[in-house]
């Protein structure tokens, strides 16, 4: 694009991750309904089967709503030292096709094929003999998206999963943006989603009729990047180096909470899911945050740093948990609760 030559990206994505090495090992499980976490009244969910996603089961679920979704779900403990065990075995494959890999987590990658070091015509070939190999040597199935841009390839991923590869050709790409819903667009989140609704911006279509001063005004620093990425445009490099410095996660409630019991279990879940995405990362950090967004949407952050990574869930859950108290009891309804981790660094 731009007279520059045309980059080859592929992400592959490994189909329900945690649930299917736990399928994989034990045999009991297959073609049943498993969630990998804790069936405990305030656990959730970190990772569910495609049988148990045909239930409404879904990660980062508290577990006793996937349970009500799903009466014959069967919950199995992570195992993430396996996890991160299979991952590596995935890596070792990434690297015999390309130097070019951004891992996002264990169990997805960002590849730049590019170069064509196997000699394969096409990254569409590329990203078969993958998924082969992954197929052979862990008996796990993997989806690829393949494009000219990270931002699309990511898109591709998610169109024919599970076990199934898609390709954005570049004379393809502006088209393919601009039939999306915009909650669908990586980098969009159910916050800035819903702002995007009120504003008349529902499509890639929508988006890309706003010019990028219009955009500012209402999406600051990310507005050239939402003018972009409406293009079908990302000049994002796979990143071989590429440091996550935070994780966080958060959820807009359909209505508003004022009962101190739901407010906690929202923010323990949260908690839970931003230990999950470490596990998957094999990181730790050292700053815990807690967000609370109040139904007159204004805002209330609290964060606790410690002088070492965090080195288990219990310790995230009770840092949210001591820093929520000062809310209670709430003196309105809370709409939103987030919780980050953020100073982070590689478990060695």
């Amino acid at each position: 694009m731009n007279g520059e030559p045309v980059r080859k990206i592929v992400h592959v994505d490994m189909d329900a991750f945690y649930a299917s090495v736990e399928q994989r090992d034990d045999p009991s499980l297959r073609g049943r309904p498993v969630a990998v976490g804790g069936a405990a009244k305030r656990g959730v969910v970190a990772a569910a089967s495609y049988e148990a996603r045909r239930f409404g089961v879904r990660s980062a679920m508290p577990s006793v709503t996937a349970m009500r979704q799903c009466a014959e779900l069967i919950f199995v403990p992570p195992r993430f030292e396996v996890y991160r065990d299979v991952s590596a075995q995935i890596h070792s494959i990434f690297a015999e096709y390309t130097d070019l890999i951004e891992p996002l987590a264990l169990d997805e990658a960002y590849l730049d094929v590019t170069a064509n070091r196997q000699g394969l015509n096409t990254a569409w070939l590329t990203a078969r003999a993958i998924r082969a190999r992954i197929l052979e040597e862990t008996g796990l199935t993997a989806s690829a998206g393949i494009s000219y841009n990270k931002f699309l390839a990511k898109l591709a991923s998610s169109q024919r999963k599970p076990n199934g590869q898609f390709a954005i050709l570049p004379a393809d790409g502006p088209a393919f943006v601009e039939a999306l819903p915009v909650a669908k667009f990586h980098g969009v989140g159910p916050v800035t989603a819903d702002k995007m609704y009120r504003l008349g911006i529902h499509t890639g279509a929508d988006l890309r009729t706003w010019t990028v001063e219009r955009l500012k005004e209402h999406f600051g620093s990310s507005a050239e990047w939402y003018f972009n990425i409406s293009r079908g445009i990302d000049h994002r490099s796979v990143n071989p180096h590429r440091e996550r410095k935070s994780s966080g996660s958060e959820t807009t409630f359909e209505t508003d909470l004022t009962d101190p019991a739901q407010i906690e279990a929202a923010v323990m879940a949260m908690a839970d899911e931003v230990w999950a995405w470490c596990e998957k990362a094999g990181a730790r950090g050292r700053t815990v945050t807690v967000k609370i967004k109040w139904a007159d949407f204004s805002q209330l952050t609290k964060r606790k740093s410690y002088p070492a990574p965090l080195q288990s869930q219990a310790v995230l859950r009770s840092t949210a948990s001591d820093l929520l108290q000062c809310v209670f009891p709430p003196h309105q309804g809370v709409r939103l609760v987030g919780v980050s981790l953020s100073s982070l660094s590689q478990v060695d």
